[in-house]
């Protein structure tokens, strides 16, 4: 009879993390709506409350819609490696033989699937609202695609360094706010540029840069703060 060994392979650890973390957030959907349903609110009830007028709205559009978007993916960044730790399965995850980087960079990545992907995918239609130029709707898809994924690589290492807290959320902002800056600097200003009909590549390309910067960089610093806030 023969024995069939288990697959332990990295791809395979990592596809069942991405697997196993898509069915736990797909039987919680609100952990999965309330960034959306908040980034939604926020758009419509912002002309409201300050003018219908749709040269300012337009003139204020890609500031408000990148800082509403920064906002509702801190929402959902306290829940990241919450869950993990408080059935224990995140012990398992720091003991697993494979690379733990690659671990946690695979549960970031079904993060902005959830969270950044469909920001992203809504932006421009929202933007109706403010009376953003048409042709200002690809870089703002594209500027929130490639910033939300480094917000979430960010915000991971707040999220990781911050699991043990009870309540933790308010130091999460604090941790990880400052270091938006940039990518909500360059997010910002490509919607901006493309709104007043210039070239946006440069900016967009300065989203990738940061992007690359945070693969490289960020799960190497979350394995780390993992390990800090479970060992001590």
């Amino acid at each position: 009879m023969q024995v069939v060994e288990p697959k332990t392979g990295l791809a395979v650890a990592v596809k069942a993390t991405v697997k196993r973390d898509l069915t736990l957030l797909l039987r919680r959907r609100g952990e999965v709506l309330n960034p959306l349903v908040f980034f939604a609110l926020v758009i419509t009830l912002f002309p409201l409350g300050i003018s219908p007028d749709t040269d300012l709205l337009a003139e204020i559009a890609p500031g408000l819609l990148w800082v509403a978007a920064l906002l509702a993916t801190q929402l959902s960044l306290d829940v990241l490696f919450r869950g993990d730790f408080d059935d224990g399965s995140l012990e398992q995850l720091l003991l697993a033989p494979q690379p733990l980087p690659a671990l946690v960079l695979s549960k970031v990545l079904v993060h902005w699937l959830l969270t950044g992907l469909p920001l992203a995918v809504m932006a421009p239609l929202l933007g109706v609202m403010l009376a953003l130029p048409a042709g200002s709707y690809a870089v703002l898809a594209v500027s929130l695609a490639l910033g939300s994924a480094s917000l979430s690589l960010i915000g991971a290492i707040g999220a990781a360094l911050t699991v043990g807290l009870a309540r933790g959320g308010v130091l999460l902002s604090l941790l990880v706010l400052p270091l938006y800056i940039p990518v909500l600097i360059f997010g910002a200003g490509a919607v901006q540029v493309a709104v007043l009909g210039g070239n946006a590549a440069p900016h967009l390309a300065l989203l990738g840069a940061l992007l690359a910067l945070a693969l490289m960089l960020a799960p190497w610093a979350i394995a780390a703060a993992l390990r800090i806030s479970i060992n001590g």
